[in-house]
């Protein structure tokens, strides 16, 4: 037989099980981790480089974290021409996420791009920094020294071709009679400046940068400073205003084996992507990007400079909704 508990016994009862739940609970959410990732699912694209550049790689080490924290999200990775050519993509429905400058960010919000109000921003990456390389014996010693040269300016659609040639203007050079242009990628240009084919090349990217460095081993280059442009760039109004000084440290290439530090122009990169993506997953996916600073600093040197400090000036785009509920989450 079973035995009823009085009225007043069945209510403490149950009292005292809701407050074993609330405590179990309340210690269940306490030996969460701090900054627990919500799960997210679907399939992703972003759009990140040429092969041989920093974009590129920094994409595959990233796809490998992202299905770390994130094992139900499938995520692809699309080769593109670089900054301008991945706001392309990503407007057009081709990536849900793309890395670009935030010189092109602007140039496409400047030209009325596709529904340019519709793009948001998720971090700060790390900067590129603007390369000039000439064979060791070039006397090049400045961009404007590369009149009548044939010069590597980048792939029609990449943010090395856009700032290159803001910095041909700045020198005071047109970008199609004073040069012969020659319009590949960093994918090409070192071969071809090896093999003679063109007198000096630009590259924007994060350093060290691989192919610059493959280069060094097999040829004697050099890198050629541009600090003197900084002022008349920035004279250059509107359009220049995301563009630093900058310097490359002695040891950004250590196979140069240079003596001093050259000055150069540095811009941000961001991680871009649209209003439409879900909340849930632009958190997520921001919440790796910080977390992956670290190891993925260890074979792209540059992603060391991704900072949770920095990481949320991303001018001129307003942060993703996901990505600000992240950054406020982990708010010390």
């Amino acid at each position: 037989m079973v035995t009823a508990l009085p009225r007043l016994g069945r209510r403490r009862a149950l009292a005292g099980a809701a407050v074993i739940a609330a405590v179990l609970a309340l210690l269940g959410w306490w030996l969460l981790p701090f900054d627990s990732a919500p799960v997210v699912r679907g399939r992703v694209t972003l759009a990140t480089g040429v092969p041989s550049g920093v974009y590129a790689r920094y994409g595959d080490l990233l796809k490998d974290d992202l299905a770390r924290d994130s094992p139900a999200l499938d995520v692809r990775l699309t080769r593109s021409e670089g900054s301008v050519d991945n706001l392309r993509k990503l407007m057009a429905g081709e990536a849900n996420f793309a890395i670009a400058t935030a010189d092109a960010v602007a140039a496409y919000l400047d030209g009325h791009g596709r529904d340019a109000d519709r793009l948001r921003a998720c971090a700060r990456l790390y900067d590129d920094y603007m390369q000039l390389i000439v064979p060791k014996g070039s006397p090049v010693g400045s961009a404007r020294d590369l009149r009548k040269l044939r010069v590597g300016v980048g792939e029609d659609g990449s943010g090395v071709q856009l700032i290159t040639r803001r910095l041909l203007e700045a020198a005071g050079l047109d970008f199609e009679r004073d040069i012969t242009p020659v319009r590949v990628g960093i994918d090409q240009m070192p071969r071809l400046l090896a093999e003679g084919k063109i007198d000096a090349f630009f590259w924007s990217g994060g350093l060290p940068t691989a192919a610059v460095q493959n280069l060094a081993l097999r040829s004697p280059i050099r890198l050629v400073q541009l600090g003197d442009l900084t002022g008349p760039l920035h004279r250059l109004g509107a359009k220049a205003r995301y563009y630093r000084a900058a310097v490359m440290p002695v040891d950004a290439y250590p196979e140069l084996h240079a003596t001093h530090a050259v000055k150069t122009i540095a811009v941000a990169n961001l991680l871009v992507t649209t209003d439409r993506t879900d909340e849930a997953l632009a958190e997520s996916v921001t919440r790796t990007v910080i977390r992956s600073r670290d190891r993925i600093g260890v074979e792209v040197h540059a992603a060391q400079k991704v900072d949770l400090r920095t990481a949320v000036f991303t001018d001129p785009l307003p942060l993703h909704d996901g990505a600000r509920r992240y950054y406020l989450s982990v708010k010390p």
